[in-house]
This record gives structure tokens, sequence and C-alpha cells, in this order.
């Protein structure tokens, strides 16, 4: 643990977000020390059952377990696939449990009633669908729900064909917009999408910066 200040440790299941995250953490909490915790063998396991395994949360549990005995002061979930797995977690530690996408979840159903889900995995598009529901119930907020899964974009990314993978999910997000009050990108890794998009009607949220938010609101809060 470093002395003097928080120590942030973020749980990835790839390595695709964390440079983004930390430079998020090193622009919004300068003076706090960022430390990852990698396993990239979580997310496969996620995809090829579907959902969260016995073995992803045990791996979970176990890192965030870990986070804390090597100084965490807060740990930081990064992937909307797992986050029932961290709910889990953060029963197991004393220090705050943050879901990178907790807050992006508030700031919808605070926006408005209609909510459109936009994802290009089933196994992300599930726990942000029941976390933005759980969200509403905990703020007595009524809202309606609207699911866009861009079916084939996934398989186009993992093939290299990024080009028409940004397209698919930009049309998806388009098309929600037009019956919404707000749209959520289920993942974090969406944000890229963002320069992109263009004007939209309505508000168009993605994760990343609203965790590292809610983060940083909690460690100011731990002062």
């Amino acid at each position: 643990m470093s002395k003097g200040k928080k120590v942030v440790f973020i749980i990835h299941t790839s390595s695709v977000s964390v440079d983004h995250l930390n430079q998020l953490f090193a622009e919004l909490a300068p003076e706090v020390v960022v430390r990852n915790i990698i396993d990239d063998s979580l997310l496969p396991e996620v995809l090829s059952n579907g959902g969260v395994t016995t073995g992803v949360c045990r791996r979970i549990c176990a890192y965030a377990v870990q986070a804390e005995a090597a100084g965490a002061d807060l740990i930081f979930n990064q992937c909307s696939s797992v986050g029932e797995a961290a709910d889990i977690a953060a029963k197991l530690v004393k220090v705050p449990l943050v879901k990178v996408d907790e807050k992006m979840a508030e700031v919808a159903c605070k926006t408005g009633k209609r909510i459109g889900v936009v994802a290009t995995l089933q196994t992300t598009l599930g726990p942000t669908v029941r976390l933005i529901k759980s969200t509403a119930k905990k703020l007595d907020r009524e809202i309606e729900v609207t699911e866009k899964l861009c079916e084939g974009a996934f398989d186009r990314l993992i093939a290299g064909d990024r080009k028409t993978h940004n397209r698919m999910v930009i049309d998806a997000i388009q098309e929600l917009a037009k019956k919404v009050d707000v749209v959520v990108c289920a993942q974090g890794s969406m944000v890229a999408l963002l320069p992109d998009l263009g004007e939209t009607p309505v508000p168009v949220l993605t994760s990343p910066r609203l965790g590292v938010e809610r983060a940083v609101e909690v460690l100011s809060s731990m002062e």
C-alpha cells in the first residue's frame, strides 16, 4: 500500500479497458494509486457458458479478497458481464466495491422513464437490464426498458471488422434513440463509438467515466 495515498484495485476481464480506465483515474483523481488485476480467462468463460459460472464467481471473489489484502481502499469492477459476481464479492470485503456501470444505471433511471439498452452480447445485456431494474426499484422510479441486441456485431469485431461492428452498434443506438428517453450502452468499450455517433435526440450513456466518477465520490466520502 502506498503511504498516505488512496489505492484502487481494478479487476479486469480483459486488457481492453486497462489504459482507458487508468487514464480516467489519472484525470479525475490524480492523487490515487491504481493497481490492475487482469484475468483474460474470465470473459471467454462467461461467453462460452452464456453467463457467469461458479468458477468465474469464485475467481472474482478471490481477486476482491486479495485486492483488500494487498491494501486496496476501493475495488473497481470493470466488466458488466460479471457485475452480479462482483455483488457477491462485495460482501466478502470490508472496503467499498464499485461497479463500472452502477452510476450509469442511476443516471439512466433519473433521466427518463423509457430506457433503451444496447449491447452486442446477451451476457452483458441481461446483467445490465437487471441492474437498471433493481436501481429503479431502489430509487422508487417507474421505468420501461427496451432491449436491443446487435446480433452478429461481436462476431464482426472478433473477425477484425471493427468498421462493420461500429456501424451496426451506431445504427442500433440511433434506432433506439427515436423510441426512448435515454440510451444505455451496456459495454464500456462502446465509448469508442461516441465520436462517430453524432447528434442524438436523447442522451447516450456509457459507463467508464461515470463509473470512475462514482469511485472518486466514494473515495472522497472516506476522507
